[in-house]
């Protein structure tokens, strides 16, 4: 009965006051326990398009945020690896002279180690203490710059099983890699490299809102060398959907762009992820270099 007192409780069941007491005491803090929804914090790492010949600081910036945040989930958009000697954009041109796969994919690794460094020496330090070692959860949509590799072995048979995905030793670096185009939900966010429509197989074209309204669930996806950002109410769930595009992770200029290499650098932090409501945070490149400084 809710208005019994312990000593009441205690006479009743035969048990000393101090054992109901601490009975309630137990069983108290098991539900305020279950009631207290844990941080979640999930960052999306945009588009690197890394390459031979350019200077990969900006990785070593995203690696020490990564190492001070310590999100429970990181995503990798896709696109680490640019892979330009497999590119058909200028196949054939004088611009494509002297490129080389292994270079491509030497200089890919590289990035990913400056990248992972950071939280590696950040477990090693916390092994080494005795502390509770950090281990997030990684994932890593593969984009059409790292399916280059996949296409040029399928259109070119002698090469399958010697040059492929695997090149890039994803899943050594611990990333759990999802296949080109396939989304993955993950706490009620749909991460893809880009989303295409069910019925075309073409990409969902666009503004984020459009997007939204049609992937009908919170989504982030990388790509477009853009940030654009939407958000709704649902009145019926009460979830706040959001609709995230950031595709531009680097700092480089790319030849094929142009005049149109005006645009935003950066990353994006879900704080607070439950069933697909978040609070966004944007970090640009510029801050993190700033932040964290310009060497590797």
């Amino acid at each position: 009965h809710p208005e019994m007192t312990t000593t009441a409780i205690a006479e009743m069941v035969g048990k000393s006051r101090e054992t109901v007491r601490d009975h309630f005491f137990r069983v108290y803090e098991e539900v305020v326990e279950k009631k207290v929804v844990k941080n979640n914090t999930h960052v999306y790492l945009a588009d690197a398009q890394v390459k031979p010949n350019i200077d990969l600081s900006y990785l070593h910036h995203q690696g020490m945020f990564l190492a001070d945040k310590q999100p429970e989930v990181i995503i990798c958009a896709g696109d680490f690896a640019d892979m330009p000697s497999l590119s058909d954009w200028d196949k054939g041109k004088k611009s494509a002279e002297g490129r080389r796969v292994k270079a491509d994919i030497d200089a890919a690794i590289e990035g990913m180690e400056i990248l992972l460094q950071p939280m590696w020496d950040l477990q090693a330090k916390q092994h080494k203490d005795g502390e509770e070692v950090y281990a997030p959860r990684m994932v890593l949509t593969l984009g059409n710059h790292c399916q280059r590799l996949s296409r040029f072995a399928e259109n070119n048979a002698a090469f399958d099983g010697f040059l492929g995905i695997e090149n890039l030793r994803y899943e050594e670096f611990g990333w759990e890699v999802i296949p080109f185009l396939q989304p993955i939900m993950i706490d009620g966010v749909a991460y893809c490299h880009y989303f295409t429509n069910p019925y075309t197989g073409k990409p969902l074209s666009g503004s984020a809102a459009n997007m939204l309204n049609k992937i009908g669930t919170s989504f982030v996806q990388g790509h477009k060398q853009t940030l654009d950002v939407a958000t709704r109410f649902l009145a019926t769930t009460g979830q706040q959907q959001w609709g995230i595009i950031n595709g531009a992770g680097y700092p480089h200029y790319e030849e094929y762009k142009g005049m149109h290499n005006h645009h935003y650098r950066g990353i994006s932090v879900l704080h607070n992820v439950v069933d697909g409501s978040f609070d966004p945070m944007f970090v640009s490149l510029d801050w993190l270099k700033a932040k964290y400084g310009e060497t590797k």
